[in-house]
């Protein structure tokens, strides 16, 4: 008697265990999933909270994307520290661009992204990430699907790996964590929402919708500018062991700018100009290059030359003798202040 129940108590367990196992998905059919959902989608509008902390403080981001396919993309960022900061990444048809509406000033670059690098806010970038990884790292918790993977930053070797989290039910991004060598996360996005059947204006990717020529008159002030702010200059907090020689400040016909040279082991020259008047609003200005996040706002970089925008600002890093790396880490110091 002892034996046949001991005999019917492990046949229940084996079923117990099987069905337990059939339950779960298996890495491959998670992917899979991921990989279908991607191509059944005609698009999406989600909205996130990215957090950096690559550079000297913390930076916040709100982000609203929106992809429709085949091939158009608006990605808006804003930061809450800074009210003239926000920067649109636009495809459409023309091209990629950079926009900085506040100071009507815009970057058209080469068709190549987001394929040509991670791009921790938009799926299907996280998605091809997975499928590309043939060494990608799987768990399953209570309410996501976990993968890590390699990334593919062109710009920073420093965020070799990801985890992304995915919802159970309906395959959703949830969060991703951008992980330094040592496993730290230095950037995290947190999806607050991701609508799969989103609607579209027929407007909605182009240039004159989201870059809006404000200006009527070169000789009105912009939005982003107002001539009793003071002039507030910023300085690089990692120099690369080189010190400021030279600043020099030029009155123009639409603000102030301040030229700074910095010599020693790496010499580089730095760039800054506040304008008081809106420019005339023109076509953007071509980079044969590509776009950088450097923490505090988006970046252009094209050989050994990166702008940018931020703070109502626009800066240029110049150097013949950093590396790349080294170029944007400069930028992405650039955050110490000074009112002058």
């Amino acid at each position: 008697m002892k034996k046949k129940l001991g005999l019917l108590f492990f046949i229940v367990l084996s079923i117990v265990f099987v069905i337990s196992a059939c339950g779960e998905q298996s890495q491959e059919d998670v992917a899979g999933k991921l990989e279908s959902k991607l191509e059944s989608m005609k698009g999406y509008k989600a909205n996130a909270e990215m957090t950096m902390n690559t550079g000297q403080e913390d930076q916040t981001y709100q982000i609203n994307i929106w992809h429709k396919k085949q091939d158009l993309y608006r990605v808006e960022l804003s930061n809450d520290q800074d009210e003239k900061g926000r920067q649109i990444i636009l495809k459409n048809e023309d091209g990629v661009f950079v926009l900085s509406p506040d100071l009507n000033k815009s970057f058209k670059f080469q068709k190549e992204w987001p394929e040509n690098g991670s791009q921790p806010y938009l799926y299907q970038s996280l998605v091809n990430d997975i499928l590309k990884d043939t060494e990608a790292e799987f768990e399953i918790g209570e309410n996501h699907y976990v993968f890590e993977t390699k990334t593919n930053y062109q710009s920073n070797n420093n965020l070799p790996y990801q985890e992304v989290y995915f919802d159970k039910k309906d395959y959703t991004p949830v969060m991703v964590k951008v992980l330094d060598k040592d496993r730290n996360a230095l950037v995290e996005v947190k999806f607050s929402e991701f609508n799969t059947d989103p609607d579209f204006e027929d407007d909605d990717f182009t240039m004159d919708k989201n870059m809006p020529d404000k200006e009527s008159d070169a000789t009105v002030s912009s939005e982003g500018g107002n001539e009793d702010e003071p002039f507030t200059i910023v300085y690089p907090q990692d120099a690369k062991g080189s010190e400021l020689t030279e600043e020099t400040q030029v009155e123009t016909e639409k603000g102030q700018r301040v030229i700074m040279t910095f010599a020693g082991e790496k010499n580089f020259t730095l760039v800054e100009e506040k304008q008081d008047v809106a420019p005339a609003m023109t076509s953007a200005e071509k980079v044969d290059g590509e776009i950088v996040n450097l923490g505090h706002s988006i970046g252009a970089l094209s050989g050994n030359t990166i702008e940018w925008t931020n703070n109502g600002m626009s800066f240029v890093l110049a150097s013949d003798e950093l590396t790349r790396e080294e170029l944007i880490e400069v930028a992405q110091s650039v955050q110490g202040k000074e009112a002058k």
